[in-house]
């Protein structure tokens, strides 16, 4: 068995993490545009970033250089309400991150299986690796949309592969899903592991015992981080 490991920091509360990450998320974000191109931000859904986004949103920064997309996204329109690109909108592109350029996943497709090539030139016409991707973790140790028993779990998670998004399906994904790939999340330049409670801190403590990842598939990102991947807890 491999020994995983991760750089976790903790923090008293969940508003002091949200504020520490947002804080340094726009310090790299500045600096990717003061290198003298854009910057890129990749965030995920679910309940845990809100307070993150509103933090990061009054962030101030040139923001009309910044793209932000999501990590994965449910393949429904961003009208419904567990759409991830409605929440992004709703609680990330407002204040000062309102002028930033928002490039979502879904497209209006029948299917995420459809989609795919339009989506993969959408990411691949993105400037350079993503200057900042922002990661969660589910109850049963999926991130991104890798679930366990995904129908494309294997191709989604291989470090080699070529694919820029793959599309998911799971019975605990409910909606067919599309994804960022492994080696799209590892090239980023900033990558982050956000997690709050203590259930989920149990749940990565589970992650970190073994090195299977079709199981848990967290355990893919942490194996294959160039670095012991940066992980933010609060209780």
């Amino acid at each position: 068995m491999s020994a995983l490991a991760v750089n976790l920091r903790t923090f008293p509360d969940r508003e002091t993490l949200a504020q520490a990450l947002a804080d340094e998320v726009a310090e790299a974000l500045r600096g990717a545009i003061a290198d003298g191109g854009g910057a890129t931000l990749a965030v995920s859904g679910g309940s845990t970033p809100k307070l993150f986004f509103h933090a990061l949103s009054k962030a101030e920064l040139d923001w009309e250089s910044v793209t932000v997309t999501l990590v994965d996204e449910r393949w429904v329109p961003d009208t419904e309400e567990r759409s991830n690109a409605r929440l992004v909108q709703e609680h990330l592109l407002l204040n000062e991150a309102a002028r930033a350029v928002f490039a979502p996943l879904y497209n209006g497709a029948s299917a995420p299986e459809g989609a795919l090539p339009e989506v993969q030139e959408a990411i691949s016409g993105l400037s350079g690796p993503l200057t900042v991707a922002i990661l969660g973790m589910g109850d049963d140790g999926h991130t991104a949309s890798f679930f366990p028993s995904g129908d494309r779990l294997e191709d989604a998670i291989d470090p080699t592969g070529k694919a820029l998004v793959m599309s998911m399906r799971a019975t605990a994904a409910i909606e067919p899903r599309i994804t960022l790939t492994l080696p799209v999340l590892l090239a980023a330049k900033k990558l982050v592991l956000h997690v709050e409670g203590e259930k989920k801190k149990d749940v990565l403590d589970e992650a970190l015992s073994s090195d299977d990842a079709a199981k848990m598939p967290i355990r893919a990102v942490i194996a294959n981080a160039r670095e012991p991947l940066e992980t933010v807890w609060a209780p």
